[in-house]
């Protein structure tokens, strides 16, 4: 039997307790998330992420995201610099997998994420 999900009011969807960033390049950042649900393949994951504000970099190379941006706002660009892209509130934002680049968080951020993986890359 296949079940049907529903989530409401994300932006105020518990999150588990914030932990430094991994890849800041700011002291002091940190974030934090909810994995609301996976794919039986484990393949997709769909969750809600939080950051304070700071700069950090981000690899794409095993898996695209899709975000869709609840609050806050941030400066995306590719690894190189090229690209950069404003997001805030009721955007969404695509980093095809193999995409990697840096994130600039400017105000507090809040988002919905789908992370998925192809299965052939």
């Amino acid at each position: 039997m296949i079940d049907l999900k529903t989530f409401e009011n994300l932006a105020d969807t518990p999150l588990a307790d914030f932990a430094a960033k991994p890849t800041t390049l700011t002291e002091g950042q940190v974030e934090a998330s909810n994995l609301l649900w996976t794919s039986a393949d484990g393949r997709t994951r769909i969750g809600v992420w939080e950051c304070t504000p700071g700069h950090f970099t981000a690899d794409r190379t095993a898996a695209g995201e899709y975000c869709h941006i609840i609050s806050g706002r941030a400066t995306v660009s590719g690894s190189a610099g090229q690209g950069a892209r404003d997001v805030g509130p009721g955007d969404l934002l695509i980093l095809p997998q193999g995409w990697t680049g840096e994130w600039i968080i400017h105000e507090r951020m809040r988002k919905l994420f789908v992370i998925s993986a192809s299965p052939d890359i």
